[in-house]
């Protein structure tokens, strides 16, 4: 498993108590991917752009995606672009992994609608709830930006790795910009229904 499938399964379990929108989810995923790519390490950071390395890419499919769509020549890409374009709809591409894998599956029962998805006793469910329980740093810094808290049964180690606080940073930006956003569209359509009131 891997770190964006790791943070999905955590936002799924505390999702009854702290729902997240699927487009800061799939922002938060995309930094998630972008970690583990340097951690490959797939790629560098060279003044808060992604450079593509030459090694062989990671094993996982998606990562081997993400990895697929870097700009491969100079400037390259802003983190921040790069965000924004591979966050498009990401949640949705790896709730799809995630059933494949038998990580979620259809149920249903009273206090389920009608095929929903719900998170099964797997491996990797464990994994990563053992990874949020002992407070992984990466892990729990990209649940935070979504609101996520609970309970762990330590604190986190501080991040020390310049690039991957980069990444963190920038997915921060990105979510500040599109909470903005919203706020904006709020704004813009209540003024909207207030002139049409007016003119009733």
């Amino acid at each position: 498993m891997t770190t964006p499938q790791d943070l999905l399964i955590v936002v799924l379990d505390t999702e009854a108590h702290c729902p997240v929108t699927p487009g800061d989810l799939s922002l938060a995923l995309a930094g998630a991917e972008l970690i583990d790519l340097l951690k490959a390490p797939t790629i560098r950071l060279d003044g808060g752009r992604i450079v593509p390395g030459h090694l062989p890419g990671p094993a996982d499919p998606l990562l081997t995606q993400a990895a697929s769509s870097f700009v491969m020549e100079e400037p390259y890409e802003p983190i921040s672009d790069w965000l924004w374009r591979r966050g498009d709809r990401l949640t949705t591409t790896y709730m799809t992994a995630l059933e494949a894998q038998g990580v979620l599956a259809r149920k249903k029962g009273r206090l389920l609608r009608d095929g929903q998805k719900v998170l099964t006793d797997s491996p990797a469910r464990l994994r990563a709830s053992m990874r949020w329980s002992q407070a992984e740093p990466v892990l729990r810094t990209l649940a935070i930006s979504l609101g996520i808290s609970g309970e762990q049964t330590k604190e986190s180690s501080p991040i020390t790795d310049y690039a991957v606080q980069t990444v963190l940073a920038a997915v921060s930006s990105a979510l500040e910009e599109l909470q903005a956003e919203r706020q904006r569209r709020t704004i813009e359509q209540a003024a909207f229904d207030n002139l049409w009131r007016a003119l009733e």
